[in-house]
């Protein structure tokens, strides 16, 4: 018994401590990490509904996901360059690095309706 509750205190604590920590976290972080978790759950959606339902149109299926997946990643990229604490990208401006992304984004969806046919 004392070894579970020695557990359960070191993962409240955990989580106090990184709750705490997020909660310093600019709102533009915040927003990219929701837009993240949007991505990332629309993904796993599609994921579970080939699951059910079957998946005839494979290629649909696989634009899906990896639009999302593509998506997610580029916007954990966004996250890095756009994050002031990050030394390596600090003379790259807010502006150029969203810049990147849309074109990134756009370059990605463009392969992608190529490969919907």
């Amino acid at each position: 018994m004392g070894k579970s509750s020695a557990t359960s205190k070191d993962a409240q604590a955990l989580f106090h401590s990184l709750r705490s920590a997020y909660a310093a976290t600019p709102t533009n972080l915040k927003i990219i990490d929701l837009y993240v978790i949007f991505a990332v759950a629309t993904a796993l959606i599609q994921v579970v509904y080939v699951g059910l339902v079957g998946s005839f149109p494979f290629n649909s299926f696989l634009s899906g996901v990896l639009s999302c997946v593509g998506t997610a990643v580029l916007a954990v990229c966004l996250r890095i360059q756009v994050n002031k604490e990050n030394k390596e990208f600090k003379d790259l401006p807010p502006e150029r690095a969203f810049a990147d992304f849309v074109l990134c984004n756009l370059v990605l969806h463009l392969v992608i309706m190529n490969f919907l046919g």
